[in-house]
């Protein structure tokens, strides 16, 4: 495929795709912390798009040079994806169920939210595979698109879930933690079968 119009089309749609996942771990981010500030969320869904845009370009890379190697890796996405959402979600529940204070003070910390991106776009690193025909140039624009993409949906569940997470307080980094945890199930369970 070429410079075409379906090619920003086919870019737009596989962020949209790919960007579900960071879309409800946002949301999720948002229950927990309702008064977060404007630098962070600009934050969260910088790095979630940057992940995003990192597994595309890495799984093209990996095409490209040592296809042996990622393939072995490949079967192992959804173990690691499950496994780091499931350490978070249920650090988010046990967080949740401490004095309603203390949850109000709860806040996203940055290796929380690194763990949070490499789990939400390890699925993508596959997407390699099918941008492998494009060139170098044509893959980055791609991975681009996919990250500006990630980024604004981001952005909309952080703000829907700061709007739910006032109403909710208490009980908000309980459902933040149960969403990570389905997120995760919803990953291994989609890899495997």
């Amino acid at each position: 495929m070429g410079w075409s119009i379906l090619f920003f089309f086919n870019s737009i749609l596989l962020g949209v795709g790919l960007s579900m996942d960071a879309f409800s771990v946002s949301l999720a981010n948002g229950l927990n912390e309702p008064e977060m500030n404007r630098k962070k969320m600009s934050t969260i869904a910088g790095v979630f798009a940057f992940f995003q845009a990192l597994m595309p370009m890495s799984g093209w890379i990996c095409v490209h040079t040592m296809v042996r190697y990622f393939k072995a890796f490949e079967r192992l996405i959804p173990w690691i994806a499950l496994l780091l959402l499931l350490f978070i979600g249920g650090k988010m529940i046990i967080e949740g169920r401490k004095n309603k204070e203390e949850v109000r003070n709860m806040k996203i910390g940055m290796t929380a939210l690194l763990v949070q991106g490499i789990a939400t776009s390890i699925d993508a690193l596959s997407v390699g595979f099918t941008i492998a025909g494009y060139d170098f140039t044509m893959a980055l624009v791609c991975a681009l698109i996919i990250a500006a993409v990630t980024f604004f949906i981001c952005m909309a569940g952080i703000l829907v879930g700061k709007r739910f997470g006032t109403k909710l307080s208490d009980k908000a980094a309980i459902f933040g933690g149960s969403i990570l945890i389905v997120i995760g199930l919803e990953i291994f369970i989609t890899g495997i079968f």
